[in-house]
């Protein structure tokens, strides 16, 4: 009896034969010859590994269609009821009369009826089961099962996302493909660039805290960066002087080139790339908004000059030091085209002389700073009178003009004919409002002219005079009482002073005020003019009295007051640490000896005693910063640096074993009895101040490795 719904379908075919058929109970015939060859056929096509191992199914399996799977494929391999099936209750087995619960294929999982023309025919037949509704009776229209979407075969029957892998196992002796599990789809997170999202202001304002050199690094980057390192608001003060020996001559034109219109402070100092370069006339027309330049030995070209002053006329400062390209013609063009210039130097430069200064002069009137070193024709006195009339300069720096006289310096100071007060005798004039003089090497003055700045330059705080062999103490008698706010004066070689300008100076107003004082090489100089100056001058902080007659006793008076000057702390702490607060130079001094050093040396280092039990030590907080003799200058370097880092302790044992060996050396040299044994003291003082100034003991307490020495054989 056949079974309700038997539909014939796209299953995997199966061939029965009369001789199939048998009743249940009785074995199954084995078939033989063509049968068998066919049943192993069936078998194999009916197999659902092939599908995994990538071959093509037989002809009688279509596995081309839409993602379905036939009842056959998908038979359940573990039933236990002979008649139940997996799909329903209302099929049973009627082919199969072999109730093992392990079939061994799909032909024999499935059992169904054979027709009497199949029988007869021999005609294999492709069915599929199709299960029926118990409560309506009626088959479902859906003919197959879906199959899920990551186990479809693709195009050669492998399903996708799945990799054939082979199981080659001792359990598993037949290789089998085993599925492996797909791979998640990684999705790639967006990184957000912080850099591009930030304004171009603020990109720029980062960018402004580099170097020259390391934006021009920065350009290489990308086709952003290198737009916004080159950008003009970047350069709007551009200094080559320090990295244009790192920089090519095309990339400091291109920084230039693209900087031009904003650049407001230009340094070329020492760029020779503008030697023989043809477009340095193009680059200066560039700049038109400069404001400050430098081209000290830039060794620009002379139109190239004259093109930067003609296009820009907001020029305030302007420095042309050693710049051979420098003319009369270019004080011509500044005085037409900067009116509001106001520093300028036109220092060594060989081509310039009185005559372009003087145009300069005509055309600048707000000119404040001017510097003419060793500059020719200073002795016209239709210049000085153009500069007394203006009255304007502040600092006027002419070093080395060798041609200035005592006339041209009583036009400056006094102007022509001037009225002459019946009362005091002196020309009523306006005072001057220069506040730096430099007069240095102007071999031509005397006292004649130098007493001509005597109650004119009330306002006076620097005079170099450094070099006027022909001064002596006169002028400078009647000058330094007229000068209070002075606070450098240079007194180099001066051979004709004595140790009454000394003390007059120490008598002067200008005593509180005065900070350097150089009587370097003043021979007639010595201790009874520099200690009234060191006990009333007590903000002094840099003396030079090399080659001069003074002794140990300015040493000791110097020591003397700083030490009282200074603020003295509890604890050194890194704050408070002891700092320069006296630079004094005493080369080639024949009066000061090691004695005087020494001196020095115990006052850096002096911890004041507690006057009471309850009061704690108090250490110094300014030092005296000592260049004299070469031999001894080591000596008090090491003593400098640990004083400097709060290490007294060791500072004063340094001073100690240094004392040691120069007493020891002294008595060494005596005559008398017991030479070899002063002799060997001597030594073994050299020795351990060599030791103490190699190193010492260091802070913490442990001292350094001894070097290694042979005191001779034991034997001789």
């Amino acid at each position: 009896m056949m079974p309700d719904h038997v539909v014939e379908g796209p299953g995997t075919p199966m061939s029965t034969d009369a001789q199939d058929v048998s009743m249940p109970g009785e074995p199954l015939p084995r078939p033989k010859g063509r049968m068998r060859i066919l049943k192993s056929l069936q078998r194999i096509s009916s197999s659902p590994s092939l599908a995994r191992l990538g071959r093509g199914p037989t002809t009688g399996y279509r596995g081309g269609h839409k993602g379905s799977i036939s009842c056959v494929s998908l038979s359940s391999a573990t039933s236990t009821n002979a008649y139940g099936h997996p799909y329903g209750t209302t099929t049973s087995s009627w082919s199969s009369a072999d109730p093992s619960p392990a079939p061994t294929s799909a032909a024999s999982v499935i059992g169904v009826e054979t027709t009497a023309s199949d029988t007869l025919n021999k005609t294999p037949s492709c069915i599929r089961v199709v299960e029926i509704d118990p409560t309506s009776g009626i088959a479902p229209v859906t003919s197959s099962c879906p199959v899920p979407a990551r186990l479809r075969a693709n195009s050669r029957g492998q399903p996708l996302n799945v990799a054939p892998r082979i199981s080659e196992s001792p359990e598993d002796p037949v290789k089998t493909a085993v599925p492996t599990q797909a791979t998640p789809e990684v999705t790639k997170r967006e990184t957000s660039n912080g850099w591009a999202g930030l304004p171009v202001e603020l990109r720029t304002k980062i960018l402004r805290c580099l170097a020259p050199r390391e934006i021009v690094r920065c350009s290489l980057v990308c086709r952003a960066w290198h737009r916004l390192c080159f950008d003009g608001q970047l350069w709007r003060s551009l200094d080559a002087s320090s990295f244009y020996r790192d920089i090519s001559a095309d990339a400091l034109t291109k920084i230039i080139t693209a900087a031009g219109p904003f650049v407001r402070d230009l340094n070329l100092r020492g760029c020779i790339q503008f030697q023989s370069n043809p477009k340095a006339e193009k680059l200066v027309e560039a700049c038109r908004n400069l404001e400050h330049v430098s081209l000290e030995g830039s060794y620009m070209g002379r139109r190239a000059v004259h093109h930067l002053i003609q296009h820009n006329p907001r020029l305030r400062h302007l420095d042309l030091t050693g710049l051979a390209a420098c003319w009369n013609a270019t004080g011509h063009e500044l005085g037409q085209h900067c009116p509001n210039l106001r520093y300028l130097n036109v220092s060594w430069c060989p081509n310039m002389d009185a005559r372009g200064v003087r145009k300069v002069i005509d055309g600048c009137p707000e000119l404040e700073d001017l510097r003419v070193s060793e500059i020719r024709g200073f002795d016209d006195q239709e210049l000085m009178r153009r500069l007394f009339e203006i009255n304007r300069l502040q600092r006027l720096i002419m070093n080395g003009c060798v041609s200035l006289t005592n006339d041209a310096l009583r036009v400056l100071m006094e102007g022509v004919d001037p009225e002459i007060c019946p009362l005091t005798s002196r020309p009523m004039v306006a005072p001057r409002q220069l506040r730096h003089l430099d007069l240095s090497r102007c071999h031509r003055l005397t006292d004649v002219g130098l007493r001509k700045l005597a109650h004119q330059v009330p306002h006076l705080e620097g005079l170099q005079l450094g070099g006027c062999v022909e001064l002596t103490d006169d002028a400078l008698l009647d000058l330094l009482p007229t000068v209070p706010k002075l606070t450098h004066l240079d007194l180099e070689e001066l051979h004709h002073l004595t140790n009454a300008t000394l003390q007059r100076l120490a008598e002067a107003p200008c005593r509180a005020a005065l900070e350097h004082l150089s009587i370097s090489y003043c021979e007639g100089l010595g201790d009874t003019g520099m200690l009234p100056v060191l006990k009333a001058c007590t903000r002094i902080r840099h003396i030079d009295m090399d080659n001069t007659r003074v002794s140990d006793l300015v040493l000791a008076e110097a020591a003397a007051m700083v030490l009282q000057r200074s603020r003295p702390v509890i604890a050194p702490s890194p704050p408070d640490r002891p700092y320069l607060g006296l630079r004094m130079v005493m080369y080639d001094c024949q009066n000061v000896t090691w004695t005087g050093v020494r001196e020095v040396l115990s006052r850096n280092a002096e911890v004041r005693r507690a006057t009471s039990p309850q009061a704690a030590p108090s250490f110094p907080t300014e030092i005296i910063q000592l260049k004299c003799f070469y031999g001894w200058q080591q000596t008090v370097d090491e003593h400098t640096k640990r004083v400097m880092r709060g290490d007294f302790v060791a500072a004063s044992r340094l001073e100690r074993k240094w004392a040691e060996f120069m007493m020891s050396n002294e008595e060494a040299g005596a005559i008398g009895a017991g030479g070899r044994r002063r002799r060997r003291r001597a030594r073994e003082a050299a020795m351990m101040h060599a030791d103490e100034e190699e190193g010492g003991v260091v802070p913490g307490g442990i001292g350094r490795r001894r070097r290694a020495r042979s005191n001779g054989c034991v034997v001789m």
